[in-house]
């Protein structure tokens, strides 16, 4: 079976689209998706940036709001809600995500978080709200979330897979990469991934 590596960060708005649509898409091509929590703050911290170049760019951040908009519309999802901080503080986050990879609730929980952030405009920095969204998959959120605390083997992995998303050429979220390390960057850019990836 094709494989394709899907890397995102809780903070990135398209790869929220992304997580909403890789998954039919992936089953009808027949690739399998390898779900790559990371982070993009080490990324643009090393070409200088302090925030997303939405906050740096403010002409470029309201574009890609309504941008975001028209996309949410086009793809049937709920209207987009802006959180009251953005970008998000997306560790905690990405840590439980990278908990849940072997155990496979991570994509339900991806899915999830990123509705409650862009769909409702929840804090996913906050404890609860994750341990509440694991809960509504059948898991036991306050553990899981309190294990994710203290797992520093789980911490460690989660900073290896940013140092490996850089050591492919990562540079922002969402992207793709092929078994071979073709890449690909950007929600618009899915459907030619599956199809690199099939060829």
């Amino acid at each position: 079976m094709a494989r394709l590596t899907f890397w995102f960060d809780f903070a990135s708005t398209y790869s929220y689209l992304a997580a909403a649509r890789i998954g039919p898409l992936a089953a009808e091509k027949g690739v399998e998706v390898a779900w790559r929590p990371f982070l993009l703050g080490p990324i643009f911290q090393a070409q200088g940036w302090t925030t997303s170049p939405f906050n740096l760019y403010p002409a470029k951040g309201e574009n890609m709001w309504r941008d975001m908009e028209r996309q949410a519309d086009k793809y049937g999802l709920p209207p987009v809600v802006r959180p009251r901080e953005f970008p998000q503080n997306s560790l905690l986050a990405a840590r439980v995500a990278t908990l849940g990879l072997d155990p496979g609730w991570a994509p339900d929980f991806t899915r999830a978080v990123y509705a409650a952030q862009f769909a409702e405009g929840r804090d996913i920095a906050d404890a609860a709200v994750l341990a509440e969204i694991l809960g509504a998959l059948g898991e036991d959120g306050a553990a899981l979330v309190s294990q994710t605390k203290a797992d520093q083997a789980n911490k460690d992995r989660l900073r290896q897979a940013t140092q490996q998303a850089i050591a492919l050429g990562v540079y922002g979220a969402p992207s793709f990469t092929a078994e071979e390390g073709e890449l690909f960057w950007g929600n618009d850019r899915l459907e030619d991934a599956l199809a690199w990836a099939t060829a």
